[in-house]
């Protein structure tokens, strides 16, 4: 029995022994297998993580690329609108565009008080404000010949009322518009006027800077005919003459046609920068660009232009019938500059063509003064010319009729 039980009991022993070392060897496989697992985290991802990385990123790029082309066609969309709305808020509200004509609510410097020109370097100017109407009042700018600024020092209103009748001529300057009477060119203009030996009066008109009313074609006239009767009341035989630039031209051509209309007109008239109406000048100002080709350009426009009743007709002037600027009879001289960009040089250039061959003027002297675009006077800068004081010399100093071309 001893001999059967034997080997089984060292079968079983060897069995034991060889299942031990099995486990050990499993044991040793599977913490091989996670040493492996942990260099390979360690080391980073596999070839299939940085394909899901990149795909994340592809992702998250286009989504930002979706939401900037929504935002895109968003803005698109609202200035399309926009654009297709103005035309007819200016078709159904004509005042807006009459506020763009005058532009009478932007002033330009803002912080100028008008009540010191000195601020202006204007030492030899003083300020008025007359009433041409119960609910109207004008602010006035007097400046005195450069020969007069010591005199001129600390002087009231009284004396430049006084010195108005002294020997030398008087320039009513009538500003076109945006800005007042103020602005930093139209003061420079002044400057060059007093030295060159002129009285210069200029005025806001109503509803611009601190002048009280409500702007109008009509009431800008009316403004510019009360300032030039006050100035002739106080100017003895000196000779007195109007000067209007840009819009300050058609009230020019309004006022100089009602003078000559009661037999008083001026000694002469400059316009610097003209247009020949103001539809003709809307239709090619740089703004009306982006609207030119427009369907309806005129009938949304330029026709509620005329139904606020603004017109400054230099070249009909059909406001005052019979208005015209070929029937103005005083001496005209037009100054305007090639590069003007926002009265186009032609429209200058039409005004005089219709002004020269007239027969109210075969008594007068008639002028065109261009001046080349390579110059840069722009719109507001003919003041800068070293030219200008002969031109007025010449054109000024004669008494004597004959047409100059």
């Amino acid at each position: 029995m001893r001999k059967r039980t034997e080997p089984v009991a060292l079968e079983h022993e060897r069995h034991a022994a060889s299942g031990s070392s099995s486990a050990g060897s499993a044991a040793a496989a599977l913490d091989a297998d996670c040493r492996l697992k942990q260099n390979l985290y360690l080391a980073g991802p596999g070839p299939a993580e940085p394909r899901c990385a990149a795909d994340a990123g592809m992702k998250r790029a286009l989504g930002r690329r979706k939401g900037l082309c929504f935002r895109l066609r968003k803005i698109l969309l609202c200035v399309v609108g926009l654009y297709m709305a103005i035309p007819f808020l200016i078709k159904l509200c004509p005042g807006i565009q009459a506020k763009l004509i005058f532009l009478n609510f932007v002033r330009v410097p803002y912080f100028i008080d008008l009540k010191k020109p000195q601020d202006q370097g204007l030492n030899h100017t003083c300020n008025y404000y007359l009433q041409p109407e119960e609910d109207v009042t004008l602010g006035v700018w007097h400046t005195v010949p450069a020969v007069w600024w010591k005199n001129a020092q600390g002087k009231d209103q009284m004396w430049y009322e006084d010195a108005l009748a002294s020997s030398h001529p008087i320039i009513l300057y009538l500003h076109g518009n945006a800005g007042t009477r103020g602005g930093d060119h139209r003061v420079e203009l002044y400057k060059v006027l007093s030295s060159l030996g002129y009285h210069v009066v200029t005025f806001d008109y109503r509803g611009w800077g601190d002048s009280v009313g409500t702007p109008s074609e009509r009431g800008m006239t009316y403004d510019a005919l009360h300032v030039f009767d006050w100035i002739k009341a106080r100017s003895g035989d000196n000779p007195v003459y109007i000067w209007g630039h840009s819009l300050g031209t058609g009230v020019a051509t309004n006022l100089v046609r009602r003078l000559c209309e009661r037999e008083t007109p001026p000694d002469a008239l400059i316009l610097e920068s003209p247009f020949t109406n103001i539809r003709e000048e809307a239709k090619s100002h740089p703004f009306s660009v982006i609207y030119r080709y427009f369907p309806g350009f005129d009938w949304f426009f330029l026709d509620p232009i005329t139904s606020s009743g603004i017109q400054f007709a230099n070249d009909e002037n059909a406001f005052l019938p019979p208005c015209s600027v070929k029937h103005i009879s005083c001496s005209l001289l037009i100054l305007h500059a090639e590069d003007d960009p926002v009265v186009p040089f032609q429209l200058g250039r039409k005004l005089y063509n219709i002004a020269a061959p007239s027969r109210s003027f075969r008594d007068f002297k008639v002028q065109f003064i261009p001046f080349h675009s390579d110059l840069g006077y722009r719109h507001k800068y003919i003041y800068k010319s070293p030219e200008l004081p002969r031109i007025l010399r010449e054109f000024l100093g004669k008494s004597e009729p004959g047409r100059q071309h």
